[in-house]
């Protein structure tokens, strides 16, 4: 995948558009060891080129680097399949932001006298977008696990949601991030703030879940998703340590 040079962390810098100072931190966690010369000079050979490579992709994933670290030195970590999903997930950024451009357009083209835009153009773009970027980062392991026929019933349940209904989602998940923090502060996955933020988890799912099919066996099954799945435990990580796992035992505790 390398050339086979070698590289001084200057070289290295300017190669890969990173600071010096990212570089150096990078090696002080371990995220990207450099090799070291005679002189106790940082030099970077292929490996660490390649691994640099992953670190930036993850990044732009907004993969925190505790996370892009845990992955990297899995020893089932593959990287042509890490390159795969990279592909798969740039390009439905690519197709998100034509929609976006399409949606703009749109709506400057309303402005200036031409067709009104219709009031369901206008969200269009932005749920598209999400339904599409789900797909890409968790389509294959959601199929796998719920089916076809459950994953389309759900896509076409975003798409059909109405700006109320699309707005009334983005509240629940900002209701069930405050829930969770208190139910945290307590320590108790089965207290009162603990199990709001259950109930809350539950009312988000049905919203984009087909009418008739929340059960709690599937409910628990998806908090234990989110600490399974790297992916998803990133993002409930980002909310504080330890989020998912505290999720997860509050719906557990909720579906007993």
């Amino acid at each position: 995948m390398t050339d086979g040079r070698t590289y001084t962390v200057h070289e290295m810098a300017e190669l890969s558009g990173c600071t010096v100072r990212a570089l150096h931190h990078y090696d002080e966690l371990g995220l990207v060891r450099a090799q070291r010369a005679e002189n106790g000079y940082r030099l970077y050979g292929p490996e660490e080129v390649d691994r640099l490579q992953q670190v930036l992709l993850y990044r732009e994933a907004d993969l925190a680097l505790a996370d892009i670290k845990r992955l990297l030195d899995d020893p089932s970590f593959d990287a042509r399949d890490a390159l795969a999903g990279h592909l798969r997930e740039l390009r439905s950024r690519r197709e998100r932001l034509d929609g976006l451009i399409a949606s703009v357009e749109k709506t400057l083209a309303s402005m200036e006298g031409s067709e009104p835009m219709k009031d369901e153009e206008k969200f269009e773009a932005f749920k598209r977008g999400l339904v599409d970027e789900n797909e890409q980062r968790y389509g294959k392991e959601v199929r796998e696990r719920w089916g076809d026929e459950a994953v389309d019933a759900s896509n076409a349940k975003m798409m059909g949601m109405s700006e109320k209904e699309y707005r009334r989602t983005q509240e629940l998940e900002s209701q069930i991030k405050e829930a969770l923090l208190a139910g945290m502060a307590v320590g108790d996955p089965a207290g009162v703030d603990a199990q709001r933020a259950a109930d809350l988890h539950r009312q988000w799912l049905c919203a984009f879940w087909k009418d008739g099919t929340y059960s709690k066996q599937a409910h628990a099954g998806m908090a234990e998703m989110y600490v399974a799945d790297e992916r998803f435990k990133a993002h409930y990580e980002g909310w504080a340590p330890g989020a998912a796992e505290f999720l997860r035992d509050a719906v557990k505790a909720y579906c007993a």
